[in-house]
């Protein structure tokens, strides 16, 4: 008897596979192209509706940036909460009330943790992930980067699906650079503000066409990319705000009022970052501000020793495939914070002092002999002057 597909009615001869249900007596089959097929609709689906986004509630999101990101509690808080409300947003998108995006501002001093915590944020959720300096773009016209370069990443990124870079996430960095100089039209940094409209069209969220190949040829094809559920995360220091926000009172014959507290990148508003230099309409499109607080010492040795990927235990599995034990005393994790906070890196900064602490012992270790795992116990000193084997 000849078997065919109840799908597409392929003789079981034509095809590779011909599978038949469990649950019908060997009545209905389905051939190995109708299974692919079947698989592609369901990844667009998947792509179109991306449910499993959105069942991941702020809590689990925040749970998870717990596990990778130390510290900065109510900026997780709110991050999580946008994020999931944006993909949720994407679920419900006809539904009859149109909700508008919601881009983020992420604030906080240089080694804070923005970046880090928008890339953590993007591989918690599995979705395509670049970073853009906003000091590279320009305006049109203009030699350097076009904004519309950062969606060209973006598809890259997502291994030329357009589906997949509509949903992803794009970080662009020290956005604060992009500030004009003054208030009067002859101060403003013209190049910078034209940067900041060429944005607006990317974070309202237009159809963008990007080239697709050497932009520079004549030949070049082109795609169009919708950024409306693009999500757009912007960070910067916005070193010096303070002075803008809270310009010196005085009283009577210009004696000062003392200040009371000290500042906090907690009390910016939007009002303040027009202030410093961004337009209305930009920080319009940026409603959501999450304020990142600055490292201490106790929180720079946090991040060398907590976090999933800590750098020490990065650094203890480097070691181990030598066959050598590796283990820090107190004090030489609270040098490395403390050198970190004195060259003011903060915790990007980590690492490169690791590295230089660690580049001897990881020259010589698999040179060792050594019947036992071979240990080695990193102190104060071998971080102040180059850690060496004996």
């Amino acid at each position: 008897m000849s078997i065919k597909c109840s799908f597409c009615g392929i003789d079981q001869s034509e095809c590779r596979w011909i599978f038949s249900s469990p649950t019908s007596n060997g009545k209905h089959y389905i051939c190995d192209k109708c299974i692919g097929k079947i698989s592609s609709q369901i990844e667009e689906l998947k792509l179109e509706y991306p449910e499993e986004k959105a069942f991941l509630t702020p809590s689990v999101i925040k749970s998870k940036l717990d596990s990778y990101v130390i510290g900065q509690d109510r900026a997780k808080k709110i991050l999580s909460v946008a994020v999931y409300n944006h993909y949720k947003r994407l679920r419900k998108r006809n539904a009859g009330v149109e909700i508008q995006k919601s881009n983020i501002l992420l604030i906080g001093s240089t080694g804070c943790g923005k970046t880090y915590l928008a890339q953590t944020l993007a591989r918690i959720l599995d979705v395509p992930f670049v970073i853009c300096d906003a000091t590279g773009l320009t305006q049109a016209g203009y030699v350097g980067k076009d904004v519309e370069e950062c969606l060209s990443s973006l598809l890259k990124k997502a291994d030329g699906s357009i589906e997949k870079a509509q949903t992803g996430i794009v970080y662009i960095d020290e956005i604060d650079k992009l500030a004009r100089v003054g208030d009067s039209s002859a101060q403003r940094d013209v190049s910078g503000e034209g940067v900041q409209q060429a944005l607006l069209k990317l974070l309202e969220g237009h159809v963008i066409s990007i080239p697709v190949g050497d932009k520079k040829s004549p030949f070049t094809s082109t795609v169009d990319i919708d950024t409306s559920n693009i999500l757009f995360i912007c960070g910067g220091a916005f070193d010096g705000i303070q002075k803008k926000i809270e310009p010196e009172k005085t009283i009577g014959f210009g004696h000062a009022i003392p200040k009371i507290n000290e500042f906090s990148y907690n009390e910016i508003e939007s009002s303040d970052l027009v202030k410093y230099g961004l337009t209305p309409e930009l920080t319009g499109r940026l409603p959501v501000i999450a304020s990142l607080d600055g490292l201490d010492e106790n929180a720079l040795v946090r991040i060398l020793v907590e976090p999933k990927n800590s750098i020490v235990s990065q650094y203890k599995e480097l070691l181990k495939m030598d066959n050598v034990s590796l283990d820090f005393e107190q004090d030489a994790l609270v040098e490395i914070a403390r050198t970190a906070l004195r060259k003011k890196t903060g915790a990007r900064g980590l690492r490169s002092i690791m590295e230089s602490t660690m580049t001897d012992i990881m020259f010589e270790a698999p040179d060792i002999v050594c019947e036992d795992t071979y240990e080695i116990r990193i102190t104060k000193d071998m971080v102040k002057g180059g850690g060496r084997i004996g």
